[in-house]
């Protein structure tokens, strides 16, 4: 298999995270990684858009030549072909658990940092749009309070003990503000401890590159 990537994307980021994860935990795989450069526009190249007609990244191909091309498609897919150190969960309810969170991150923090960044100091070279940053900024405290309450109790990860797809969502989106220089987790102690805890995982030292 085949991962089509660029480092500090949020979406490729948390495949990557996910998949770094469970090598860490020992599970054996090979999925070579390809980058396609987004700031030189190869995510609209012909090749790409063979792969994802949407120009959008990341994209997973598959051993018989076919794609999928949404991030979460292509986490749960690896979570059943790898099933060694489990990510979403080893039981109905913490399954269900760990994707309400897992989705809260993603539509309530990732999403609205990605939004902030691409309109104050794009990578892709975007231009800024003032409104659009305040407006972006909107969701985020009452998400972040939901994490930082869930980290209250000292717990190391998101789930508990161990890493879930949840951290790796949280992980990427964290990053990804940090190219504009936007912290907002600035003001919540428990997520700032979690989020340097988790920079510092092995799994994470590879991956997360701001």
């Amino acid at each position: 298999m085949k991962l089509f990537v660029f480092p500090v994307a949020p979406n490729p980021t948390r495949v990557r995270l996910f998949l770094a994860e469970k090598r860490m935990a020992g599970a054996e795989f090979e999925i070579e990684e390809v980058r396609v450069d987004l700031r030189k526009q190869e995510q609209r190249s012909p090749e790409h858009l063979a792969r994802n007609p949407l120009a959008k990244l990341p994209v997973l191909e598959l051993d018989d030549g076919t794609f999928l091309t949404e991030s979460l498609a292509i986490i749960e897919y690896l979570e059943e072909r790898i099933p060694e150190a489990p990510m979403i969960g080893t039981s109905a309810e913490s399954r269900a658990r760990t994707r309400e969170l897992e989705r809260l991150i993603e539509m309530g923090i990732l999403r609205p940092i990605a939004e902030f960044v691409h309109a104050t100091a794009s990578p892709l070279g975007l231009p800024p749009d003032p409104a659009v940053a305040e407006h972006a900024r909107e969701p985020l405290p009452r998400h972040l309070a939901i994490v930082e309450d869930r980290l209250a109790d000292g717990r190391p990860l998101l789930m508990g003990e161990h890493p879930t797809i949840a951290d790796c969502t949280l992980a990427a989106a964290l990053q990804f503000g940090r190219v504009a220089g936007f912290e907002p987790a600035a003001d919540h102690p428990n997520l700032m401890r979690w989020d340097a805890a988790y920079r510092e995982r092995v799994s994470a030292k590879r991956i997360l590159v701001l």
